[in-house]
């Protein structure tokens, strides 16, 4: 992926996302990270994906009754894998589907509501996880991201590279200490993705049920 997805995620915090139990019926748009290079999403009971060589993102705003945030599940399926990578290369980390949870400081949480992309690029305060299915890790390994300030953002992976249907629980808060070894901010943003384009493969995927505890 040449752009940074943290950059990315910055710009795209717009929309809002009901309490609880997350809908993937509305609020939810795409960034793409190239003009010539976009997933295909679909948008129902279930967010579903496909990337055919192409990486983007699906994104969404959190409500602020959400911001404090500290677990989550949801069940996901894979239909289509692209192979095994390895998920610290730059630019040679594709995986077929990725939940991104997107923090800042609370003390500053309430004065982003309206940033545009410009300061949202800016912020060193901003922190992402990354839970992916895909490349080669043990389940629960912390990778930095490879793009970026090593600081901002890390992924955490769930499950290597392959097919078929699972459920996830995590802790946010857990998964926030070990990554950046402090107490977690407001949850602002939620965004989903796919990741074919440095293998050039296909991914079929979807995710649902997600809700926040």
């Amino acid at each position: 992926m040449r752009l940074t997805v943290s950059a990315m995620l910055f710009s795209v915090l717009a929309s809002t996302a009901s309490a609880g139990s997350v809908s993937f019926s509305s609020g939810w748009q795409e960034q793409r990270l190239s003009l010539f290079n976009s997933n295909s999403y679909s948008f129902g009971k279930t967010l579903g994906l496909v990337s055919d060589g192409s990486v983007s993102i699906a994104w969404t705003r959190m409500a602020e009754g959400e911001w404090g945030s500290t677990a989550a599940s949801w069940n996901w399926t894979v239909d289509q894998s692209v192979p095994a990578t390895n998920l610290a290369r730059k630019g040679g980390d594709d995986r077929n589907i990725s939940l991104y949870f997107v923090f800042v400081p609370e003390s500053i949480a309430p004065s982003l509501k309206g940033a545009n992309i410009r300061s949202l690029l800016g912020n060193s305060d901003v922190r992402i996880i990354q839970y992916a299915w895909g490349g080669n890790a043990a389940r629960g390994q912390v990778i930095p991201s490879p793009y970026g300030p090593k600081e901002q953002g890390v992924t955490i992976a769930l499950r290597q590279a392959g097919t078929g249907s699972h459920s996830e629980k995590v802790d946010l808060a857990a998964d926030y200490k070990r990554a950046f070894g402090e107490a977690k901010g407001a949850l602002v943003g939620l965004a989903v993705s796919g990741d074919s384009d440095d293998t050039k493969g296909v991914i079929r995927a979807a995710i649902g049920n997600l809700t926040l505890r």
